[in-house]
């Protein structure tokens, strides 16, 4: 399975799922996880900023005993990783100027990945502002890409594209309270060719669509589906 490919596809819609391993009860997961197999899902990401306990292979297990769907992680530091995923976010924080998030982590976690099998797709991971300080902004001790400053976000976009990174994840963060900029989608596509992932503060079909068609080739949704799972089946209606 070579995940990287199907991001790449062009000309198509994707979405992910992302779970947060401190929230993997198995009632909420199976409804979520039905839903998403109902609406055509494509991925489901598993990570959070901040986990209070290490319940990344139990939350994997329960999400795989309920779907076929790859599962992606999606590390806030070296720790969290997992045998049980088929693939992993080797997440670089270009944003920022944090050493750990940029290099540091990776040292430490890169044998652990290669001896498990993971597939590991190499990602510029892109913090925006968001309206308030989200936890992934506060966990990762860095300064946020300013949203009315496209053309920061397009030199960061192509520095990361220069330096060989597979794909782009440009996102608001969990409890944003708002999307990343429609502008700043578009002119970071125009500027680099590797795939786009979006996520943070997308709560409207509206907003989904309005990221998919200002470039994003997959949009990560979080929050919103913990509190209205339905919410995936009115995606489906994108998707179709």
């Amino acid at each position: 399975m070579n995940l990287l490919t199907l991001i790449e596809e062009p000309n198509t819609k994707k979405i992910a799922l992302l779970i947060d391993p401190d929230k993997c009860n198995e009632s909420s997961i199976e409804r979520r996880i039905s839903l998403a197999n109902e609406a055509g899902i494509h991925f489901i990401f598993v990570g959070g900023s901040l986990l209070n306990y290490y319940t990344i292979d139990s939350c994997i297990q329960k999400i795989k005993s309920f779907t076929q769907l790859p599962v992606v992680l999606f590390p806030a530091n070296g720790m969290h990783i997992s045998s049980e995923a088929d693939a992993i976010l080797f997440l670089s924080l270009i944003s920022g100027r944090n050493a750990d998030l940029l290099i540091g982590n990776h040292v430490h976690s890169a044998s652990i990945i290669r001896k498990f099998g993971l597939e590991a797709i190499p990602t510029g991971y892109m913090i925006v502002e968001s309206g308030n300080i989200t936890t992934a902004q506060y966990m990762s001790n860095s300064m946020p890409l300013p949203r009315n400053k496209p053309e920061v976000a397009v030199s960061t976009a192509i520095a990361g594209e220069m330096l060989g990174l597979k794909a782009l994840y440009l996102d608001a963060g969990s409890g944003a309270s708002l999307p990343i900029p429609e502008m700043m989608i578009a002119a970071v596509r125009k500027a680099v060719s590797i795939p786009i992932l979006v996520g943070g503060g997308l709560r409207t079909i509206d907003a989904v669509e309005n990221a998919f068609k200002a470039g994003a080739n997959v949009i990560v949704l979080g929050n919103i589906v913990e509190d209205q799972p339905e919410f995936l089946l009115s995606i489906k209606k994108l998707l179709d």
